[in-house]
């Protein structure tokens, strides 16, 4: 037996093996982020000859994305080139004869990004022209079925439009910039600066004529007004209507969650409720022969729950009740892993699509770590793969005969790549992008091991180890639990550049699905309501203990971090046990009656806490981590957005961060300026990267005596 040493970070990384393939390849860094590239929104063309994808790179210089769209060959006869400049071009989307393509696009002016606005691009012959020019831009285009017109969503009025055509504009009076709030929900976030949700300009439905050849375009027309908005737009099969989803519902926070489906006339007037269920209605396609509409569906629940499953339904027009085709099938339609590579630009799509004879619904799955595109048979309700492995299939479409599938695959060691795949049995994908091989040739990374272990109260948990590239089990290492947000979300094995970061520098990552993650059944999501956070903290403090029974971990170097719910559980981690010798809290929750006065959504229906924070104010309490504060002995960061309206850091990291500072325990909070709930995702590259050096940083510094820059 060799003897067992804890082994240091410095040495961690570069001791391997002679001969050992990991010995001539480098770990990943954080800085790898600005090499990465992403694909998003593949879009097949109706002969499945082609995509269309928007391909998303990081400016490390201007520390900013750059996104143009692409093209590649389903055969792969040909390597995927550009079709645009960019810098800022996505949506692409197919006319139905396949010979042009449609996308969004901003220009710069007086070195500002100009609001976005339609192109056109004829395949073979000419340039984009623009065929909007709307003062609050435009969005998604799509193409009606005789390909002679485009809807797109726009926040524009029309009194916009004659302000702009105004030759005297610069003499028009003063408008006050003076908020009058009048709804409990008034801030959003993502949006950047105050964050103020400006009801006035609902996203409504718009259609412009797309121009012949050199013609002039035509001006656009707005199909749908009001107070509501107007979202998830397609095109009726005869293209007399224009059906969208919406909650037309005035101040709808007092209710259950709900939206529908509805119809209006392609020339506007008031919209038909086409499809409604108790709950919402999410992606949506129509049947070939426009009698049917396929959506994936979230029931509200009676009584109220916490989590609701998404199911898929099929719906008769103008007849029966939608059906819920996976009513006994317990998993989440339309499911995803959680990670921190999704592109940080362009959509994701994914939804219901039809097979040519309607008999199936293809739809992507999340299911135990994993989602995966299943066949759902339209009159039996019954599942069946057409994706099978430990991956993530992130986003896809097909072509109109439903044959060929388009999607963008990642794994726990891949970024994201473009594939297709034939939707018949027995198919195998095509890989045909391959914009990070040649980065990732040069990394050294292991797949995570998977994990199940039994609870306290013997209930299974899934789990993942990320071991260091150059794993010695004779060895001991430090150890970071990472905690997922949501709370009802999942990891899983798609890629996520924190953890093999902190891998390669020499830690052992342990990351896992307590109760209340999504992908394992409505009972196993909704077991946390009234109680959150709670039991979900003993499955984690099991899956630690799990892994310390392997040997190869340090007891006394283990450190634990999360963001949104899982900012709230390392809090509530560090108040209740002090085994953990350092903490991040990310974008967290420390006080649960800030959060319900300050976030921007509301809980004022009894999902998580059944009554308000003034009417059962020891509910609130009991479950905050702040309330416990004088518990807290683990050194602790937060990481906090200046412009998260989601967790706000009022409710959160500075609420603990000032209490641990009145205790002087050791504490730092670390500020991003302008950056939302979203800084891990999609924040700007230089905020992301320097995240990493931060969370990293303090971990080296408290269980391995290491104290590196930046200043902790």
């Amino acid at each position: 037996m060799h003897a067992r040493l804890w082994l240091p970070v410095a040495i961690a990384v570069v001791i391997l093996s002679a001969g050992s393939r990991a010995a001539e390849r480098r770990g990943i860094t954080d800085k790898d982020l600005f090499s990465f590239v992403w694909v998003a929104d593949p879009q097949i063309a109706p002969d499945g000859s082609q995509i269309a994808f928007v391909r998303v790179t990081a400016d490390e210089k201007k520390d900013t994305y750059l996104s143009s769209i692409w093209i590649a060959r389903s055969d792969a006869s040909a390597p995927p080139r550009a079709l645009t400049n960019g810098p800022r071009d996505t949506s692409p989307r197919w006319s139905p004869d396949g010979r042009q393509l449609a996308f969004v696009r901003s220009l710069d002016k007086e070195g500002k990004a100009e609001p976005a606005q339609i192109y056109v691009l004829p395949l073979g012959a000419g340039e984009p022209r623009a065929i909007t020019d709307l003062p609050r831009g435009a969005g998604v285009p799509e193409w009606a079925p005789d390909g002679k017109t485009i809807a797109f969503s726009s926040g524009t009025k029309p009194e916009d439009i004659a302000t702009k055509n105004d030759a005297k504009s610069d003499e028009k009076p003063r408008e006050s910039d003076v908020r009058v709030i009048t709804e409990a929900v008034y801030r959003a976030n993502g949006i950047s600066g105050s964050g103020f949700v400006d009801r006035t300009r609902p996203s409504q439905i718009w259609t412009v004529a797309v121009p012949a050849g050199v013609a002039t375009p035509a001006a656009a027309k707005r199909v749908t007004s009001g107070e509501f908005a107007a979202g998830n737009y397609h095109w009726s099969k005869d293209g007399s209507q224009i059906y969208f989803v919406s909650d037309r519902r005035r101040e709808p926070y007092y209710f259950g969650s709900d939206s529908d489906i509805y119809a209006v006339s392609k020339d506007g007037g008031e919209p038909v409720q086409l499809v409604s269920i108790e709950g919402t209605i999410g992606a949506y396609a129509v049947s070939p022969d426009g009698k049917r509409i396929a959506f994936d569906g979230t029931l509200a629940g009676s009584p109220r729950r916490s989590f609701s499953q998404t199911d898929l339904w099929v719906a008769e027009l103008g007849s029966s009740a939608p059906r819920n085709l996976t009513a006994s099938y317990d998993f989440d339609i339309d499911g995803s892993i959680g990670g921190d590579q999704r592109s940080p630009r362009g959509q994701m799509p994914a939804g219901p699509v039809w097979s040519r004879d309607a008999q199936t619904v293809f739809i992507k799955v999340g299911e135990q770590g994993n989602a995966n595109l299943k066949r759902i048979d339209v009159a039996t309700g019954k599942v069946q793969p057409v994706t099978d492995g430990t991956h993530e299939i992130m986003s896809y479409t097909a072509d109109a005969a439903s044959r060929t599938f388009a999607f963008v695959r990642s794994t726990a060691t891949v970024v994201g790549d473009l594939y297709v795949m034939d939707s018949g049995p027995g198919s195998t994908m095509k890989k045909l992008s391959s914009f990070n091989d040649e980065l990732f040739a040069q990394v050294a990374m292991n797949e995570p091991e998977e994990l199940w272990y039994t609870s306290v109260d013997g209930r299974k948990i899934q789990g993942w180890i990320l071991k260091p590239p150059s794993f010695d089990a004779t060895r001991t290492y430090p150890l970071i639990l990472e905690i997922h947000g949501g709370p009802h979300a999942a990891y899983g094995n798609t890629f996520t550049h924190e953890f093999q970061w902190m891998a390669a520098k020499g830690y052992v990552v342990l990351y896992t699905n307590p109760r209340g993650s999504s992908n394992y059944g409505q009972d196993f999501g909704n077991s946390i309501q009234f109680a959150y956070p709670g039991d979900d903290y003993k499955d984690l403090m099991a899956g630690v203990d799990e892994v310390l029974k392997k040997g190869y971990v340090d007891p006394v170097r283990m450190g634990v971090t999360g963001g949104s719910g899982g900012g709230l559980l390392t809090n509530w981690v560090v108040t209740q046990t002090t085994r953990f010798k350092a903490a991040v809290s990310q974008r967290d929750i420390s006080d649960w009656a800030n959060f319900w006065y300050t976030a921007d959504f509301t809980l004022f229906t009894p999902t998580w806490f059944r009554k308000a924070p003034f009417e059962d104010p020891a509910d609130f309490a009991r479950r905050s981590p702040i309330t416990y504060v004088a518990k807290i002995q683990t050194p602790l960061m937060f990481i906090l957005g200046d412009e998260d309206y989601r967790t706000p850091p009022g409710a959160g990291g500075e609420d603990l961060f000032r209490a641990l500072k009145y205790l002087k325990r050791p504490t730092v909070m670390v500020r991003f300026p302008n950056e939302s709930h979203e800084l891990s995702r999609s924040g700007k590259p230089w905020h992301r990267v320097e995240r990493l050096q931060h969370i990293v940083g303090w971990f080296d510094k408290w269980l391995l005596g290491k104290d590196t820059p930046p200043n902790h």
